[in-house]
């Protein structure tokens, strides 16, 4: 008897694209999220998952004295947050199917995506977008770079250092008002993955063992939230 296919269904709608000047775009929330059987310490929004490490980093670079429970306040905390510096959120996959329930993104078949180059079109102001991992199969980054290809657009290299940064030229309608702008440039960030699954990642990075090697104190975390408070 063949084993049955989870569908794994994202559970949040993209957040705040009209007025974002910043996407951040991950894949998909553990299954929890879709089934709704969350843990205790988890919030029911965008990487509220209590073993995700973004909202904590982002907790500690803005001092925002974030709640870490299945609350509607700890929700709103979070909303407030992204609305007033202008912060959207748009993961990449709208859904996948998994034969092993878990949160890879190795492990998702039969992606759907969402159409992210689409939105760009359509929100003018979005300036920036902050990929929650890098150019991996079935990563953000990844699933990106083949809606581009698809139509025809690539990313330019701007710097292969971790974070590594990108250009697009994104082509505007020929209905623009400006004769003179055809297209207009996004920016890409590849964040490492703020998640435990990537610590590994991060303690083999050469610039993390030299700041290792300066203060044995200084850790995993402490790098992501380095490297974060740069973009955000």
């Amino acid at each position: 008897m063949a084993n049955k296919v989870f569908k794994h269904i994202h559970p949040y709608d993209p957040f705040l694209l009209e007025k974002a000047t910043k996407l951040i775009v991950g894949t998909l929330p553990p299954p929890r999220f879709t089934t709704g059987e969350l843990k205790p310490q988890d919030v029911d929004f965008c990487y509220g998952s209590c073993n995700g490490q973004l909202w904590p980093i982002l907790d500690i670079i803005f001092d925002l004295g974030l709640k870490y429970e299945t609350t509607q306040e700890a929700v709103e905390q979070r909303k407030q947050f992204l609305i007033k510096n202008r912060i959207g959120v748009c993961d990449i996959v709208e859904s996948a199917e998994r034969e092993k329930i878990d949160a890879s993104d190795l492990g998702m078949q039969n992606v759907v995506l969402r159409d992210l180059v689409g939105y760009l079109k359509e929100y003018p102001n979005i300036k920036t977008l902050l990929f929650t991992g890098g150019n991996s199969k079935n990563g953000p980054e990844y699933f990106f770079r083949r809606q581009l290809k698809e139509r025809g657009l690539k990313l330019k290299v701007v710097s292969n250092e971790v974070p590594r940064i990108h250009h697009l030229e994104l082509p505007l309608d020929s209905s623009s008002i400006s004769v003179r702008a055809r297209s207009r440039t996004i920016k890409t960030v590849s964040l490492t993955a703020p998640s435990g699954a990537a610590n590994r990642a991060v303690g083999s990075l050469q610039a993390y063992k030299d700041l290792k090697n300066k203060n044995p104190e200084f850790n995993t975390l402490d790098f992501r939230v380095m490297q974060y408070r740069e973009f955000f």
